[in-house]
């Protein structure tokens, strides 16, 4: 007799098998990605020599310098009666909304910005914009950065936010990286990251050993993964009524799922078609299946963490 076992037992098994939790690798976290935002500038589908790609390029250097600021960062890791509250309430222990940021994040920014303004030629509003932040103060860098990991897209400047983004991915990621896999615990909210409670930007399907062919959700700010078992909605967790949705002609690693009960959708990647797949980049350079989501009626979970428009928020 055929035994169908729920979502939820089956994850039960994975578990016993894979990485439940996978943390970024600082060594190269961000220079794959900004080697992937070059590949991908490149290719027809981003859109060649079009403001797509050039965008890509700029990312790409914002990505290069992240690496560098992270290769000189260290994290305070947070203190042993932080991190008992945390556990005892259910909360990530490197919580974005509720951590008390260090003043070293702002050098970060400045260190990125400085990196921007080296690297080339630069649209006037790009070098302005990088300009203005190296010579804020710290109150409105502040205030910006709450509004970003708070979700306030309403209160961000578009153009200033990437760079507010990357350096605080830098100092997410750092702190991600004092922890080890053991001492992350599941949250009772399964569509949010376990370690700093931050929403992923896409899920990516791994072939990799000790993963293959298990999804994980990649977090847009600390750059951690986190199992998920597959044909699940990443914000209802509904198993029925999903579908997946591509672009003719596209990349057939990039699909979008979508979930007929929330209207909602996020990007899947499968490394088995494409090993270079990187979730943010990735995400990016795949706006056109935005605009066909949205002329579908879907809605986008969560934004791209490196473009802040109204695209990105909705």
């Amino acid at each position: 007799m055929e035994r169908v076992l729920d979502p939820a037992r089956i994850e039960a098994f994975a578990e016993r098998a894979i990485a439940r939790i996978r943390l970024p690798d600082r060594r190269q976290a961000f220079s794959r990605r900004a080697a992937r935002l070059r590949q991908l500038s490149a290719s027809e589908r981003a859109g060649e020599g079009g403001a797509i790609g050039d965008y890509l390029r700029l990312m790409a250097v914002l990505a290069d310098a992240q690496q560098s600021a992270l290769g000189s960062f260290t994290a305070a890791r947070p203190n042993a009666e932080a991190l008992r509250l945390a556990s005892t309430h259910g909360m990530p222990p490197a919580h974005a909304a509720g951590l008390t940021r260090e003043p070293s994040w702002r050098g970060i920014l400045g260190e990125l910005c400085s990196s921007v303004l080296e690297s080339g030629e630069l649209p006037a509003a790009v070098r302005e914009t990088c300009e203005r932040l190296r010579g804020a103060s710290a109150a409105p860098l502040e205030a910006q950065a709450d509004a970003l990991l708070g979700g306030r897209v309403v209160e961000l400047d578009p153009a200033a936010a990437p760079f507010l983004m990357g350096a605080l991915q830098v100092y997410w990621l750092g702190l991600a990286t004092q922890f080890t896999p053991k001492e992350i615990k599941p949250l009772e909210v399964h569509g949010v990251c376990p370690v700093c409670g931050t929403l992923p930007v896409a899920s990516v399907v791994r072939v990799d050993k000790g993963s293959c062919g298990n999804r994980y959700l990649h977090c847009a700010l600390c750059a951690t993964e986190w199992h998920m078992v597959r044909i699940t909605c990443s914000c209802c967790q509904e198993t029925k009524d999903l579908t997946y949705h591509s672009i003719e002609g596209g990349s057939p690693a990039v699909r979008a799922e979508s979930c007929g009960s929330c209207r909602g959708y996020r990007k899947i990647l499968y490394q088995e078609k494409d090993p270079g797949v990187e979730p943010v980049a990735d995400d990016l350079a795949s706006l056109a299946l935005d605009v066909l989501m949205g002329m579908e009626g879907y809605h986008r979970l969560s934004g791209n963490p490196l473009l802040w428009l109204e695209l990105a928020a909705h």
